[in-house]
């Protein structure tokens, strides 16, 4: 059985994990977006307007999902004193 305190542990360093890949990414995304784009392209049939769109709610949907499953409980644990 998982303990508060572990639970509490546990979605700590999942939050530095998915912070750190969103980070990643991010920095990927855009130091080699021409490179993206033209492979993106050519496997899905996207315009670079497009594709800009996607990346964006990619990130945007990204840091949201971070933030509502991972982060705030983790907050709301250690608010709580565990």
């Amino acid at each position: 059985m998982l303990t508060i305190s572990q639970l509490t542990e546990l979605l700590g360093w999942a939050t530095v994990i998915n912070i750190g890949i969103f980070l990643l990414v991010t920095v990927a995304l855009s130091t080699m977006k021409s490179f993206t784009m033209k492979i993106h392209s050519k496997m899905f049939g996207l315009q670079e307007e497009e594709l800009n769109r996607a990346y964006f709610r990619y990130l945007a949907n990204f840091k949201l999902m971070i933030t509502v499953f991972i982060l705030v409980p983790y907050l709301s644990l250690k608010i709580m004193g565990n």
